[in-house]
């Protein structure tokens, strides 16, 4: 579930409220999106994939966390974790280069 916008990371480029499947998030003018529908949230992870600046934290947990602290998930690396876990964004190197589903796939056909 949707957990932290980072002041500090967020460049107010409203990505996050476009990718949005289940329009969690609000578009605020010349301010950072709020997470305006928490419960809707479907931890699909699209908004952190799509964030250029890593200033979001989704928890796979479906129900909300009792408190997150933005220097917490800072210190631990976790703002963004899930989009650099995938590859996903500049200077990334994707984890589909690595997929050998191809390989398992022709040994079941033999």
């Amino acid at each position: 579930m949707i957990e932290l916008i980072s002041e500090s990371r967020c460049i107010k480029c409203n990505i996050c409220v476009s990718v949005c499947p289940t329009n969690v998030f609000d578009a605020v003018t010349e301010s950072l999106p709020i997470i305006a529908r928490q419960s809707d949230c479907q931890t699909c992870f699209m908004c952190e994939l799509y964030c250029p600046a890593n200033a979001l934290y989704v928890a796979p947990q479906v129900e909300p966390l009792s408190t997150v602290q933005e220097k917490e998930l800072e210190e631990a690396g976790l703002l963004g974790s899930y989009r650099n876990s995938v590859g996903w964004g500049n200077k990334q190197t994707s984890v589909a280069s690595r997929d050998e589903t191809d390989k398992v796939l022709k040994q079941l056909k033999k």
